[in-house]
């Protein structure tokens, strides 16, 4: 599949371009999921933002404990989701060096190689939701492949909220906005 690079986008109109439609069934919470999905965006249509959607999302699924899985760099805006979610649901919150597990142990290279430098700890932060009961996870700011460990290990549906970005405000999708930075980091003209 290209589908990037497929200037017709025929799916728009309804035509099966892979062939497996009629290999795919939504059923159960998968359909509740697609169905809550759609009518978030039939009613919010730019209208609510990212934020709002997880919160309508998770009410409609009827969620009642959410997990945020957060980067220490982050505690801030953890902080502040939490204060917000918690509006409306059981909220449970887990930092990223929980345990503080030594990058050592497992030779992992240091950011700080004269003092302790504790690595980052994915699957414990998923089993430490997963023992609160968690029913939706969401991410803010987890380091790459943190995210990738995280999410492959966590029991309940992920979401992520904010992507760690340090270069560009936390907004990654930047780097594909500037014809600038596309040129001089990428090789890629507009």
């Amino acid at each position: 599949m290209k589908c990037a690079y497929c200037d017709d986008k025929m799916c728009r109109e309804g035509k099966d371009c892979a062939g497996i439609t009629d290999d795919i069934s939504y059923e159960g919470n998968e359909l509740k999921s697609m169905k809550t999905s759609a009518a978030i965006e039939a009613r919010y249509y730019m209208q609510k933002t990212r934020l709002e959607e997880i919160i309508l999302y998770a009410q409609e699924m009827e969620y009642k404990k959410i997990g945020l899985a957060f980067c220490v760099g982050m505690e801030k805006e953890a902080k502040v989701v939490e204060k917000i979610l918690e509006k409306h649901f059981k909220v449970f919150s887990v930092c990223c060096k929980v345990s503080a597990i030594s990058k050592e142990e497992y030779g992992l290279e240091k950011l700080h190689p004269d003092s302790f430098d504790p690595t980052c700890n994915p699957i414990g932060q998923a089993m430490l939701l997963e023992k609160d009961g968690t029913e939706l996870n969401i991410i803010i700011g987890l380091c790459i492949g943190h995210d990738i460990l995280f999410t492959q290990h966590s029991s309940a549906p992920v979401t992520t909220f904010i992507v760690k970005d340090r270069v560009l405000a936390h907004n990654p999708a930047g780097a594909i906005y500037s014809g600038y930075y596309l040129k001089k980091v990428f090789g890629i003209s507009e």
